[in-house]
């Protein structure tokens, strides 16, 4: 359930926090007041591509944070992202720059996808737009496939992955059966690079090596004349190096030790010092004389970096990359070797996954249209409920072969007939946008026991409608709000009467700004919300009265929804 929303610096909202009821929570106010700001600051919070026009002017940034309280299903679905879930809170903040937006789920900083990925098992926001989408084929086809997920989950994944290994047989086939003979070229091509990196004698690792050697190597002279020089100071034939003079110190020192027991000390330290001055002066001295016999192999180690940068240039970027070049060279030659085997091998193969394909798209082609069935009994009831007297409904699906996806052969179209006698015709060729607005919300009734989503935003769901119809839209809401938390906002008094939260949203100028708020109306508040969007220019007694007996009305149609319930 979504707890509140805090938008900060949102287009005209300069800073404003609500706090979300239970039920149904109806928002309303004049038209540009800013309730499509407010949703916009939703669908921000929920994925939705940031706009830098929606900063307000003058500011930095745009904030928007929405709070949920998680159930322990939401809880166990939320788990697989890796987000901190130490209460049953999920707090989602999205920061939007004119260059770049921060996001974040309980305060770790996570992916635009990975919120957008959370916020669809915790809400379901039904906009405008999507009144268009269900005339498209494709849209049909995800709705059935939501209807009858539980079925067909499973089947459309292992599905998708016979579809991918068909077109790809079906590329190698092409390729294969090329008659000009290219295979043969290909194969001595392949000898040849095989060949080639096989003569190598590659490992892996050994280029790093060559490279530090050779870099040792082409510094030799100045190598050799530094640690010549360390030598020299260290010790060297006219007696002045440091541990000649180390030495010398050791033997006065000892004659003073022995008229003073105190400087023995001093004494150890400097025999210390002394025994590893020496063991480092034969290690230099060892140092020089193995660089002296490696000054002969720089050419040899050029050459072979040489070699290896060249095939590095032609089969990848590192050895490890050269050789599994070469591993697949060798697959390929066996490949072409035994060409007629290998392309009657791969056409058994892809005849094999064709027909699994087949196989299984009919079965959940069958699933779907069992399923349509199911959809299409109860979208004519839901359609009742809305006002749609004389309505008939169909999923019509049809299998056809030609039209083989990675989501089977079936086509899906959704068929209405809205008055008696008419026949039943593409919802794209009838529905007007009341109607797709009413069946949009029949759709919605259908999924809300199927799915767990907590919230449900509706967007003007009341569009081209009035009237009874309008108070059958609200009735319909007041069904869905026992099982979800519903948020809709509306220009219809039918609907706002139905309101468990009745919000409204204003518009303000301070100065020279225009800012937008929200907040909760009291009882009377609402009825006088009710009232203006009854559409007079005053708010008289009369229609004061007309206001109240609505809400009273909504009130006792949620009374009789609740006994009907239990």
């Amino acid at each position: 359930m979504l707890e509140s929303i805090r938008v900060k610096n949102v287009a005209l909202i300069d800073e404003a926090e609500v706090e979300f009821h239970k039920g149904l929570n109806i928002l309303t106010g004049e038209t540009g007041a800013g309730k499509s700001i407010l949703l916009g600051s939703v669908q921000l919070a929920l994925g939705a591509k940031a706009d830098k026009s929606l900063i307000r002017q003058g500011e930095e940034y745009a904030f928007v944070e929405l709070v949920f309280t998680l159930d322990e299903e939401h809880k166990k679905a939320l788990s697989e992202f890796d987000i901190p879930l130490d209460e049953d809170i999920l707090i989602l903040q999205r920061k939007v720059y004119p260059s770049k937006s921060i996001c974040k789920m309980n305060g770790d900083t996570v992916t635009l996808k990975t919120m957008q990925s959370a916020a669809e098992l915790l809400m379901d926001v039904h906009g405008q737009r999507e009144h268009q989408s269900v005339l498209k084929a494709a849209k049909q086809e995800e709705i059935l496939d939501d209807y009858c997920k539980g079925r067909i989950f499973d089947l459309l994944e292992e599905l998708g992955e016979l579809y991918k290994a068909y077109r790809e047989e079906e590329a190698l086939l092409k390729e294969a059966s090329k008659s000009d003979g290219s295979h043969l070229k290909e194969l001595e091509l392949a000898r040849y690079e095989l060949d080639e990196i096989e003569k190598a004698g590659l490992q892996e690792g050994e280029d790093e090596i060559l490279e530090e050697r050779y870099e040792r190597l082409s510094n030799a002279k100045k190598i050799q004349e530094a640690v010549g020089s360390v030598e020299s100071i260290l010790q060297n034939e006219n007696g002045s190096g440091i541990l000649n003079g180390i030495s010398m110190a050791i033997r006065q020192l000892k004659e003073a030790q022995q008229l003073d027991e105190a400087l023995k000390d001093e004494m150890l330290q400097l025999s210390d010092a002394e025994t590893i001055l020496q063991e480092c002066s034969h290690s230099l001295d060892r140092y020089l004389d193995s660089f002296s016999m490696e000054e002969g192999d720089l050419g040899s180690v050029e050459e072979r970096l040489n070699l290896i940068n060249h095939l590095k240039d032609r089969f990848g970027r590192e050895i490890s990359d050269i050789l599994e070049y070469g591993q697949g060279l060798s697959e390929k030659i066996n490949k072409l070797e035994n060409f007629e085997q290998y392309n009657e091998e791969l056409k058994n193969k892809h005849e094999k996954t064709k027909a699994g394909y087949f196989k299984l798209a009919s079965r959940i082609h069958k699933i779907r249209t069992e399923e349509g069935e199911k959809l299409k009994e109860e979208m004519e009831r839901a359609l009742l409920e809305l006002n749609f007297e004389q309505c008939a409904f169909s999923v019509k699906t049809e299998y056809d072969e030609s039209v083989l996806s990675k989501k089977g052969c079936t086509k899906v179209v959704f068929r209405i007939s809205l008055n008696p006698g008419e026949p039943l015709k593409d919802l794209s060729a009838v529905a007007s946008g009341g109607e797709l607005s009413r069946i949009m919300l029949a759709l919605k009734s259908v999924f809300a026991d199927k799915d767990n989503t907590g919230t449900l935003v509706f967007d003007e769901i009341d569009a081209g409608i009035s009237g009874k119809t309008a108070w059958k839209v609200s009735e319909k809401l007041a069904v869905l709000r026992k099982r979800h938390q519903v948020l809709c906002i509306t220009h219809l008094p039918q609907i706002a009467a139905m309101a468990d939260a009745h919000f409204c949203i204003e518009k303000t100028v301070e100065g020279e700004k225009t800012k937008t708020g929200i907040r909760l109306l009291e009882r009377q508040e609402s009825i006088q919300e009710i009232g203006r969007l009854l559409g007079t220019d005053q708010l008289t007694d009369a229609v004061l009265k007309n206001a109240s007996e609505m809400k009273d009305l909504a009130e006792q149609t949620k009374q009789s929804q609740s006994k009907i319930e239990l």
